[in-house]
């Protein structure tokens, strides 16, 4: 319950409460103007400032940051788990809540906004005993904007959000909560949107070619994955068969100078053994022409030749074989030295060859230090290569496979909810019996609150005659909160108040809105709790029924927007 709003601002008007309904009343003075509303008597900034009491953040934009207002202090004095306290907190310094009459607080009368927050959810609402979360938890500021609905949030659109923006997994967890029923079931719900929008986008950027390239077919990289991992085995298994050899730079110079010589002793040979070739040739060649021969030639050519030229030709025949014979003497002194050298060089290159393979069988076993080195670093690389493929891999695999396990989520996740729904049937009745009994109350054809289990979590509906009407929606409102107030009394959780401003009743018709502040006092009375509405004095006295007198309800401050000074803050900024 609140007892009061203040404020250091002098021209400030403090509201005292009391149990059960209260009525701040905004009213038009007489012989105001069109021109002069109550839309800006304050009406509204009485929920902003009690919002701004109890964490709201308060950004730049705020009412309290702006010059008039940021150096004042704004305060509440109100029941928080069973102990009267005052909070106080100016814009100037919202980072720090002053807080007196909190025995909780073991002496502390300053703490931070972060703590004072973390504070109301554990004293209202029991936070404290919740799991430790990951994000999808209830929050106290989430559960509290049900108690005290912000029109500068959208939250007189529907009765299952109190903000316009606020996702579905949120009031799903909120609302579950406040029910007494699952919430973790509409946590995890949340969680498996998030992975599906993380999927979305990243089918998105594949599609438009951002990461196709990068990410690639799970059948392709399998492959890829399969033949590198197999070359990287290949190449770990040499290197750990791998023998350093420090003398193997020496060793391999000596081998390069063995083939340069063993090439120079073979190409020797080869001329050599062609000049072999060719004096073997020359030798069997080497001989005088025959007497005959001659004599055949010159008689062919009809010379006859007489006995003087016979006898020159014996002499010259004779000095010729002797030329001959010294020519096959030569030949065959030159032919017996090249076969010699091919026979030396045959005997050097034997023994070349055999050092040339003794050294290339400790090459062949060993290597070098630097060519160790170069094999680690390849080594490395393609181990880099193969994670990269491999975390591909599981890229492609999971981008494929994602959107079947989340199908497969959500079936499990309805059948927990179907499940929770049954053992939990009295929650779940109470609940909706409270909504209908609120709206018989108001409408002669009673609307209805279902709770569906769908693929996508519990789905909050209300059905109701004529609910496309702005006014019949805002009173399925009413009756939602009427309804969270009973289930909350029971529970023992909840801030103990529930406020509406003024937008509730917009587009209602009168006698429905008196009809409403009658079940908001019985209601109120009924279970112990406070009920503050904000009202247009035109609206709020429009219509009369019998047993219920508003005036015994209305604040003695009442707020106009037809003078300088007649709004909650006493002055126009």
């Amino acid at each position: 319950m609140i007892q009061s709003i203040f404020s250091s601002l002098t021209s400030f008007k403090e509201l005292a409460f009391k149990s059960g309904l209260n009525v701040l009343v905004a009213q038009k003075e007489s012989g105001a103007s069109d021109k002069q509303t109550r839309n800006r008597a304050g009406k509204t900034s009485l929920v902003e400032t009690i919002h701004f009491l109890t964490g709201s953040n308060a950004e730049k934009g705020s009412l309290f940051r702006s010059p008039a207002l940021e150096r004042e202090n704004f305060g509440m004095s109100f029941d928080l788990g069973g102990e009267a306290v005052a909070v106080e907190r100016s814009g100037h310094q919202k980072a720090k809540i002053h807080v007196e009459g909190a025995d909780f607080l073991n002496g502390k009368t300053q703490i931070s906004n972060s703590e004072w927050v973390e504070l109301l959810g554990e004293r209202m609402f029991g936070l404290h005993a919740l799991p430790e979360g990951d994000g999808h938890a209830p929050t106290f500021r989430s559960l509290f904007a049900y108690f005290v609905r912000r029109q500068l949030s959208g939250a007189f659109t529907t009765p299952e959000k109190q903000a316009t923006m606020q996702q579905t997994g949120d009031y799903q967890v909120a609302l579950l909560f406040l029910l007494g029923l699952d919430w973790k079931i509409a946590s995890n719900w949340q969680k498996v949107r998030d992975r599906e929008k993380t999927l979305a986008e990243l089918k998105k950027a594949v599609g438009a070619g951002a990461f196709g390239s990068i990410i690639g077919k799970a059948s392709d990289l399998r492959t890829q994955v399969t033949v590198s991992e197999a070359a990287l085995n290949e190449m770990q298994a040499h290197l750990a068969d791998f023998r350093v050899l420090p003398e193997y730079a020496q060793m391999e110079a000596e081998a390069d100078k063995l083939t340069r010589r063993i090439n120079e002793l073979s190409n020797g040979n080869v001329i050599d053994t062609a000049a072999i070739r060719d004096l073997e040739q020359a030798t069997s060649s080497e001989a005088p022409p025959p007497l005959d021969e001659l004599e055949r030639i010159y008689a062919e050519a009809g010379v006859t030749l007489p006995g003087l030229a016979v006898k020159r030709y014996d002499e010259v025949r004779s000095f010729h074989e002797s030329v001959v014979r010294n020519r096959r003497d030569y030949l065959a002194e030159e032919l017996e030295t090249a076969k010699l050298r091919v026979e030396q060089r045959e005997q050097e290159k034997q023994g070349l060859v055999s050092r040339r393979a003794e050294i290339m069988n400790v090459l062949k076993t060993h290597g070098a230090l630097d060519q160790f080195s170069k094999l680690q670093a390849a080594a490395a690389r393609k181990e880099a290569e193969v994670e990269t493929l491999r975390q591909r891999f599981e890229a492609a695999e999971q981008l494929e496979g994602t959107k079947n396990e989340l199908e497969i989520e959500r079936n499990r996740l309805t059948l927990r909810l179907r499940r929770d729904f049954a053992e939990q049937k009295e929650r779940v009745s109470e609940a909706i019996l409270a909504f209908e009994e609120t709206s018989k109350r108001l409408y002669e054809s009673a609307g209805s609150m279902t709770v569906e289990e769908t693929a996508n979590g519990p789905i909050f509906q209300f059905p109701m005659q004529g609910s496309r009407s702005k006014g019949i929606k805002n009173m399925q409102i009413f009756c939602f909160d009427m309804m969270l107030m009973r289930l909350c009394a029971k529970r023992g959780i909840g801030p103990g108040f529930l406020i509406h401003d003024s937008h509730l009743f917009d587009g209602v018709d009168g006698r429905q809105v008196v009809s409403a502040l009658k079940v908001g006092a019985e209601t109120a009375s009924q279970l112990g709790f406070q009920y503050i509405v904000t009202m247009n004095e035109d609206d709020a006295f429009k219509e009369r029924i019998d047993g219920f007198d508003l005036k015994n309800y209305v604040l003695p401050v009442v707020l106009t927007d037809a003078r300088e000074d007649g709004g909650l803050f006493g002055f126009r900024f």
